[in-house]
This record gives C-alpha cells, structure tokens and sequence, in this order.
C-alpha cells in the first residue's frame, strides 16, 4: 500500500481518496477507522454541566431506566445518545457490545471469568461486574480469540 500526502494552501476541507483496484477488506477495515477517528466525541451530563468524555476514560456505556449511562472510573454520566449511537461512535476495537443494554470498553476488562454456563462474568478496571449475554458470547469469545 502506498501513501501519499498532497498538502495545498488553498484546500479548506481535507479529503481522503483510496485508489484500489477492488474493495478489500483492508480497504473496508481502513475506511471504518478513518469514519470512526472522526466521530469519538461523547459528551456527558453531569447535573447541569456538559462534559467531553474520553473515550479512553470510559469503562463502559449501559442503558437503564429510560436513560443511558457512560461510566468512567469513578463518575456516572448521562448521555443523551441511543445505546446503538453511542456505538457507532466508539472505536470498533476498543469497544464491544455485551447485551442489548451495555457496551464495554475492552481494554478496562480485567477478568473474562467462564465458569458460568452459557454466559461469561466480565470484571472491569474501576470494580464493576457485568454478564455477557448468551446472545453475544460468541462474539466475545472471537473478540478474544478465545
């Protein structure tokens, strides 16, 4: 693959173009991660305030009570995204759905424990617990290559 970088004074919008003889999957792969680095930016309620999450900082990303919730290590916020869009948001690799409701960050999972049938108990970096649902342990499981 070659790369190459044409920089003008007069351009105001940057443009990626990928020139391919036909649609690889690392075509497809490098265009997901181009589309998901620009669109990382969640933003959490706390009260009245609004922050910018890092979604490095983020452990995981639950729906409850009508709401959805993004925790980081020590603070809850509410984001006023749908489950699916904050999702789509978050970087492919990093982030994994578990259930219908939760999403986690893989890299702040400590403890893929499979000793229950049929699902698998996830422990987190900042001491939560969450359960795999039966729908998604094989997802989980090619995740990790396990």
């Amino acid at each position: 693959m070659k790369i190459e970088v044409e920089l003008d004074e007069k351009c105001l919008e940057t443009k990626v173009i990928i020139r391919a003889q036909k649609m690889t999957d690392e075509i497809a792969a490098l265009m997901q991660r181009l589309t998901n680095e620009a669109r990382q930016e969640i933003v959490g309620f706390d009260g009245d305030a609004a922050l910018l999450l890092e979604p490095s900082d983020i452990v995981r990303i639950y729906a409850a009570v009508g709401k959805v919730f993004a925790v980081t290590g020590d603070k809850e916020y509410v984001l006023r995204l749908r489950l699916y869009e904050a999702e789509e948001r978050l970087n492919g690799k990093d982030f994994v759905r578990i259930s219908n409701s939760e999403i986690i960050n893989i890299k702040k999972a400590i403890k893929f424990d499979l000793s229950t049938a049929g699902t698998i108990c996830v422990s987190l970096s900042n001491g939560n617990i969450s359960f795999v649902s039966r729908r998604y342990v094989t997802k989980i499981k090619n995740t990790l290559g396990i």
